[in-house]
């Protein structure tokens, strides 16, 4: 019988609670867990780490692909820049090379950035909009 982790339980617990919103954030942060933690499996020479935290990289960004709405003009942008990133990680996959990491790593940041930025505008809408009612 497994053990009761706990802190297993609260990241299952948050994710099923999670606004779609929050969802796309927890992608974007968990992008770049795998994304630092496959450039530092380039610097200690371990393929096999580099390569699985690519493609766990890589899963989210498909993922991120599939949440867009393309009847959206600008989802076909970002469905453009996704693509792009998968490409380019492929790339620092077969070339070990942590400088095309650390591109994508910057797009995904400020992807993030923006992502929590509209959060934040659109819970304070929420709650001024619901302290007038």
């Amino acid at each position: 019988m497994a053990m009761n982790n706990p802190y297993q339980s609260y990241l299952e617990n948050s994710v099923q609670t999670a606004s779609p919103g929050e969802l796309t954030l927890m992608l974007y942060n968990g992008c770049l867990k795998f994304l630092k933690l496959a450039k530092k499996a380039i610097e200690e020479k371990s393929i096999q780490q580099k390569n699985e935290n690519l493609q766990k990289a890589q899963r989210i960004i498909c993922e991120l692909m599939a949440t867009l709405n393309m009847d959206i003009e600008i989802s076909k942008n970002m469905y453009a820049l996704y693509e792009y990133m998968n490409r380019r990680l492929v790339e620092a996959n077969f070339k070990n090379d942590v400088t095309i990491i650390e591109e994508v790593e910057g797009y995904v940041t400020e992807f993030r950035d923006t992502w929590k930025e509209v959060i934040q505008i659109n819970r304070k809408q929420r709650h001024s909009e619901g302290g007038q009612a």
